[in-house]
């Protein structure tokens, strides 16, 4: 089940993370387009929105690139490497700068969404931070434990 499990998560993930590509790309384009269907507030504020988007984007698919590394340790049965802590301060550095940028639009462009996406990566971010301590202290454990072996 837990081999299934990490497959489907994998899978997921490069999903995400394509998606995400493409995406970014095209987004000129779709916002363009959102902006004229969907809401004149972003056709309004065009270019604001693309920055605050291109931003969250570009950190987002760092996230999701940072979890795709580590689901290759998982998957190799080798969690407690330096190489995860690395990933999840880098994964806690990423959601703080959304949450960041998001904070940004809801002082310009106010939503409740706004406020939701804010209150998600900071708690993200506190939660890769705290995870990365734990990593970190474990990888240390580990270590240890090898010499004594």
């Amino acid at each position: 089940m837990n081999e299934k499990l990490i497959k489907f998560t994998k899978f997921i993930l490069d999903i995400m993370f394509f998606g995400g590509l493409l995406i970014f790309i095209t987004l000129p384009v779709s916002l363009k387009l959102l902006g004229k269907y969907y809401s004149v507030a972003i056709y309004e504020y065009y270019f604001f929105m693309l920055a605050i988007f291109g931003i969250s984007g570009v950190f987002g698919i760092i996230i999701i690139s940072r979890l795709r590394k580590i689901m290759r340790t998982v998957k190799e049965k080798s969690c407690f490497v330096r190489e995860n802590v690395s990933s999840l301060n880098i994964m806690a550095l990423s959601s703080m700068c959304i949450a960041v940028a998001f904070l940004v639009k809801l002082f310009i462009l106010p939503t409740p969404a706004t406020g939701v996406i804010v209150l998600t990566f900071f708690i993200a971010a506190l939660f890769s931070q705290v995870l990365s301590y734990v990593f970190a202290q474990a990888v240390s454990y580990k270590e240890e434990n090898d010499l004594t072996i």
